[in-house]
Order: structure tokens, then sequence, then C-alpha cells
């Protein structure tokens, strides 16, 4: 059974390493056949405006579709000052349960130095709540990442050892998806009385 994985590339910069970084591992996800197809959402080529805004927005119209076509999504983070970035986090204020619910979801650090790991503590803690979004328990964290996943073959050590921790983790994610495709479906999700989280 194929999946449908949605990566979100979570940096506002237009050209960035987190959106290297999602094109990586798109390509992986279709190198290991976990799925025919990837598609990303990098919030630096079709940034949201600052919510609250219309949702008619062109971007959020397109975005919101890709969420929730999704079976299992990938969550990259650059690390900014030691938080998550506010592309990312603001794309959590408009992507609600309707988009991520009871879907599983790896979460991805990227470090320029050898940070990386704020972030995803953050998005754990603060992302969640309302979107049920299911994080692994698994995660990625991309150290030095200038130095690695930038040519077909691995530059060193450093960037072998990344590539088959990526490929681990994308199998992971895979089981997880395939374990959990169709629980939103069964989970009343527009009971009123629960729609946000406690």
């Amino acid at each position: 059974m194929n999946l449908n994985v949605t990566l979100i590339a979570g940096s506002s910069q237009q050209s960035s390493q987190s959106a290297k970084v999602a094109r990586y591992l798109a390509e992986r996800l279709q190198a290991l056949e976990i799925c025919s197809s990837a598609s990303v959402v990098d919030l630096g080529r079709t940034p949201l405006p600052l919510w609250p805004a219309p949702i008619e927005d062109h971007a959020w119209v397109e975005q919101t579709g890709q969420l929730q076509r999704a079976d299992a999504l990938v969550v990259i983070s650059p690390e900014w000052h030691g938080m998550a970035c506010p592309a990312l986090k603001n794309l959590f204020l408009y992507a609600g349960y309707a988009e991520l619910a009871h879907k599983p979801a790896l979460l991805v650090g990227v470090s320029a130095g050898l940070g990386g790991s704020y972030p995803l503590s953050e998005l754990r803690a603060s992302s969640y709540k309302n979107s049920r979004i299911c994080y692994l328990p698994e995660q990625l964290v991309i150290r030095q990442v200038d130095q690695v996943l930038n040519t077909v073959e691995p530059a060193g050590e450093d960037d072998l050892r990344i590539r088959r921790r990526s490929d681990w983790a994308l199998r992971v994610l895979s089981e997880y998806a395939h374990s959990m495709k169709g629980l939103k479906e069964r989970i009343q999700l527009e009971h009123r009385d629960f729609h946000n989280g406690m």
C-alpha cells in the first residue's frame, strides 16, 4: 500500500537548508518505495500571512489540501536562537485537526552547528494540542547541515551516518503510517464538547 507523505520545510527563507533536507527526504521516500510521490510544503517559497488572516489566502488553500491528503508528515524545523522558527509556528495556528489529526509525523531538526534538538522539544510541547498531530517517539536531528546531504554520494562519515539514520527514521514513519491509516475516520473528531485539546 502506497502512502501519501507531505514534508513541511519550516524555514521562511527562500533558499533554506530546511528545504534542501525536505527535498532529500522526499527523494529517499520514493527510493525506499515508501510512497510513489512526496509533496513538499516549503514555507520559504509559499509563505503564509501572519495568523489570523482570511482563510481564502491562496497559499493556505493549496497547503491545506496537501496536508489533508497526507497519510503521514515530516516536519522540518530549523533552529533559530534555540527556538522553532516563526513560519512553522504560524503554520500550526492555521492547521488544525482537519488537516493533521491522528496522523504520524516525524520531527526533523536542522542546525548549522551542533544544536537542533530544542525546536523539536518546543514543537512536541506546543503544536499538538488542538491539531492532534501524532509525533513519533523517534526524531531526526541534522547537525552542521551545510556539510551534509549536498551530493549524490556521502561526503564523509558524518554524511553517511545521517543518511543511514534518515532512511531508518523514514521506515519507522512508514510503519506508523500503515498502522494508523484510517484512524482519523474511526474517531469522532467533530464532537463539539471535545473540539479543542485539554
